[in-house]
Parts: structure tokens; sequence; C-alpha cells
């Protein structure tokens, strides 16, 4: 049947079991806005207010349920705007397929109207791109691209199309999608080896990421936990992999993590990387981190093997595979003084860290305590970041979506948006800072048009939280453009919006809000007044070792 580019476009999209898109039209995407007119009973878009909006939201739908998300731009600014998304995806290898226009073929080159070189330019932050020189290939690149994007370690892919390829006529062949690449083959005795080792720890602790998340095996991961009886430790990705109500679970580990997770982290004899980068906010001082500890990594990246951290033993493939097969291998074993260490860390950080009044910790308690366990939780970057990583309970894999490895401030409310979206217009929930709202606020329109009943918390401390909290314990408190104290009504601006705006400066106002907020089909910003001087405590110095954190 023959069809021209842009109909090829949205026919294999439809294939490939799209149902939402998120973008913004331009000149060179004319021709395929208008086959997504024609074909708007079957394929759903959602225009934002801006391209980098799109992009996070494209981003929170993929991240909060596994598929591939889509976005499409124009050519020029529209997609250099997808930048700064498309960067954040691939940092946390999340898979995406980044649509773009151009212009004419015969105008590349030329410094045509609205011309950028957007493969070039994305080189470095997609997995592969492509550029369509042919209406011919049209189809098989599409193919190509959400089987690269979604195999082995996902991440972003990028299409460039310019627009005569987009008007040109060829044979639609309704193509299938691809099996994904197989991962690599994992054998016995490999697994016999890191067997050994795990049976011979009398401090096991399993370090989990981003990549257990991805791989499904949080069922897998208690499992197999319980059986050698470690402790459970994530990077900050890593939340939701394991629920935080499993005994064994210490949460958060690294520069801001939890005080019993570092220390039992720092302690162990085995540390088990599971998806993991090692990265330096999770190690600080590689030295310390490594002495007179074995390290285990499993992934499905030979790239990340061995870059950060030396390994004692490691396991290249697909952790859905391996974890279960690793479980009939290791000896069923019990570490009761392990244990009765992790207890006396608890019991040390709820003492020091959990005080009473309107604070993150109790305000992010509050919320959670009126949420539902499977409500996905979203954050923008920064001190209120930090604090739902500490503090939230996430029982659920993918109910927490954050920028981990390019800590993208303003990504909070367009991949909330997406999640929203994703769960066919459910109840998400973003944790914010007013430093990070004011980046992309303007994404709450989008929420309002669309009726996604969002709820976002925004922690207001009239300050750049963290960067202030830096600021003052390695720069002599010379506090260099970090108080803001922007005079913005946020109970106004929702309600320009079509939101819904709440103040909230004790709990009793917090609670009252927040019943009103989950029950509401509408946007709801809640406003919540906090004390600039609030810090993200344990904190561990940058580059240096867990004997050196910082608790008050």
């Amino acid at each position: 049947m023959q069809k021209n580019g842009a109909e090829i476009v949205v026919e294999t999209l439809i294939n490939h079991g799209v149902t939402d898109v998120f973008g913004y039209p331009g000149g060179a995407v004319l021709d395929l806005y208008d086959a997504l007119y024609k074909n708007s009973s079957r394929i759903n878009h959602y225009i934002t207010c801006h391209e980098q909006g799109a992009a996070h939201a494209a981003d929170g739908y993929a991240r909060s349920t596994g598929k591939v998300g889509v976005v499409i731009a124009t050519s020029g600014p529209g997609a250099t705007n997808l930048v700064t998304g498309v960067a954040t995806a691939y940092l946390d290898s999340v898979p995406m397929v980044a649509i773009t226009g151009n212009v004419p073929l015969p105008l590349i080159g030329k410094d045509s109207f609205q011309e950028v070189d957007i493969t070039g330019i994305t080189m470095p932050i997609t997995k592969h791109n492509f550029f369509v020189k042919n209406v011919n290939e049209l189809e098989e690149i599409i193919c190509d691209a959400f089987q690269i994007a979604a195999s082995g370690r996902p991440g972003p892919v990028l299409i460039d199309i310019p627009k005569n390829i987009q008007s040109e006529m060829y044979e639609f062949k309704g193509k299938n999608p691809r099996p994904l690449f197989p991962p690599n083959i994992v054998y016995d005795d490999k697994l016999a080896e890191v067997a050994e080792i795990i049976n011979s720890a009398r401090r096991p602790y399993i370090y989990c990421g981003g990549g257990a998340v991805i791989s499904n095996v949080s069922q897998e991961l208690a499992m197999f936990a319980e059986k050698i009886d470690a402790v459970i430790g994530c990077s900050m990705m890593g939340l939701s992999a394991v629920s935080s109500s499993n005994p064994l679970a210490l949460g958060m580990t690294g520069m801001h993590g939890t005080y019993a997770s570092s220390k039992m982290k720092s302690e162990a004899d085995v540390i088990i990387g599971i998806g993991v980068r090692f990265s330096d906010r999770a190690t600080g001082d590689k030295v310390a981190y490594q002495k007179d500890t074995k390290i285990i990594h499993i992934d499905i990246d030979d790239a990340e093997i061995d870059k950060n951290i030396p390994t004692t033993c490691s396991v290249l493939g697909d952790i859905k595979a391996i974890i279960p097969r690793l479980t009939k291998l290791v000896n069923a074993n019990k570490h009761d003084d392990w244990h009765k260490l992790a207890l006396k860390y608890k019991e040390f950080a709820n003492e020091k860290f959990n005080q009473g009044g309107f604070n993150p910790r109790n305000i992010i308690k509050t919320v959670c305590k009126a949420a539902t366990p499977d409500t996905v939780v979203a954050t923008d970057v920064g001190q209120h970041q930090m604090w739902t990583a500490q503090y939230y309970d996430f029982e659920h894999p993918r109910t927490f979506l954050t920028s981990g490895g390019l800590g993208t401030m303003g990504f909070g409310v367009g991949a909330t948006n997406g999640a929203s979206v994703a769960m066919k217009n459910g109840k998400t929930v973003l944790f914010t800072g007013d430093g990070s709202f004011h980046m992309n606020l303007n994404e709450v329109a989008t929420a309002v048009r669309y009726k996604l009943p969002i709820v976002i918390i925004l922690m207001n401390n009239s300050v750049l939280g963290m960067v202030r909290q830096w600021q003052e314990l390695f720069y002599d408190k010379r506090y260099s453009q970090t108080i803001m104290d922007r005079p913005t009504n946020y109970v106004k601006l929702a309600d320009a919006f079509g939101a819904v705006g709440y103040d909230a400066s004790t709990q009793a106002e917090l609670e009252t809000a927040l019943q009103v907020a989950f029950k509401s089909e509408k946007p709801v910003i809640i406003n919540c007044i906090i004390d600039s001087e609030e810090k993200v405590l344990p904190m561990i110095p940058p580059g240096k070792a867990v004997s050196d954190m910082i608790i008050d």
C-alpha cells in the first residue's frame, strides 16, 4: 500500500504498540502532524508547553511502564529543545524514540531557516541516531530504532526526517516489531565462581541499581537476598527495586544515603552490585570503598564492568535470567550478628534524624500515608529529591521517577505528566523545590489541559537548597546566587493555570490539602513552607569515605 513518509511513520508507530506520543508541531513536521490528525482515533498526541517538557513526559511514560516513550519536535530550536530531555534519558537508561523534522534534503548544509545538525548534536547522548535520506528506508529505520532503544541496556534513539521525505510516497509493508537483541550467554562455571565468593561471606551486602528496576527482577532479588541473608541497599536509581517494607532493605546508599545503608555497605566483606554503575556519588573515596571488600558486579552492559571500581568477579548478562540461577547455586545462610549491627544503625538514625514538626521528613511521610502503594512518585533535582529518596516508602517497582545521572532540574512536571498519561490519567505525585519548579512550571498548563490529576508537593525554602548546603559546608557560607526570595504566589499561580493551589505551613494544613488533592480531578499545587536551614543529612563529602560522614 502506497503511503507518504509521514503516514509510514505513524503506521509504524501504531504497529509497535504506541498509543501515546508527546510533542510540539512546527514547519518541518507539518506532514507528520497531518498524519497524526488523520489517525487521531488510533494514536493520541499530547502537546506540551515546550519541547523539553515533551521529552521529559515521554521519559516519565517510559520509566513508569517499561515501554518505549515517543517524542516529536520540529527542526532547529524544536530539535535542540529536546537535547536536555534526551540526555536525561540517556544517563538513566530510559527507552525513548525521538523524532525530529528537518529542512528538505536539497537545503541541508546551506544554513537554511531552522536547520540544525541534530544527529551530530545528539550523537554523544543517544544509543544511536539516524538521518533519513530516502523514503524507502524509513520504515526499516523506525523498526531499528525501537529495537535498539529497548534492547540490552535501554536508551534513547533519535530519527531526523527531512521534510521532503515526509511527503514522498513509498510502499508501506507493515513490518512487525523486531525481537530484542539477545543478551550475553552466562555459563555455569562463571556463576559457580560468584556463588563460592557469596558462600564465604559473613557480611554480605546487595547493592542494586536502576538495572534491577529495568529488569523487573524484584521478586527474584528478594528471594536471593533472603537465601543468603544479605542486607539490601540501593543507588538512587535502584529505589523501588525492592519493597521498603522488606526487613532486609536499608534504603539508598551513597553521598546522601541513609545512615544504616551507607554504614553497612562500608563494613561489608562482599558487595554484590546488581545493575549499578558504581558512580562517584555512590562510592566516594574509591580506595576506602574497596578496602577489605570483595566486589561482585552483575550487569548487562560490558562498558560498566571495571569502569569505576575494579571487581573481584563480574557477570555480564540479563539480570532477570542470572539471579534465579545464582539463587539455586548459593547456600542458604544466616548472619545474625550482621543484622544486629544493621538494627543498631537504624535505631541510631531514627533517634538522630527523625525530628518532630513541619519538616521535609514529616511532609514526605504524610504524603506517603495519603497515597496508595502503587502511586507513581516523581521528583525534580535538589534537596527535595534526596529527602524523598531517604524517607518515602516505595513498595512497587517503577513508582519512583527521578533524574539520577544528569540531575536535571525541571524534569519533574513533564515526567509526572507523562506518568499520569501512562496510567490513563492516573494520580501521580511530584516532589519539587521552588528552584526546580520555576524551570518548567509552564507544564502545569499541559496537566490542566489534559485533566491530569497530578499532585505537586512544593518544598519552598526560598533558596537553591542543595547548592546552598554545599556553599555552607564547603565555601564558608558564601551564598552566591542561591538565595532566591522570589515573591511567587503559588496559590494564585495555580488558579491562573486552572489548577488548584494551597499553602501549608503546618501538618494540619498539609493533611487538609492532601485530602482534597487526592480526590481532585484537577492538578493540585501544595506550597509547603520549610526552613531554608533544613539540610540533607547524613552527607558524605565528595570524594570522601563513610568515616567522614556529616551527621550534624
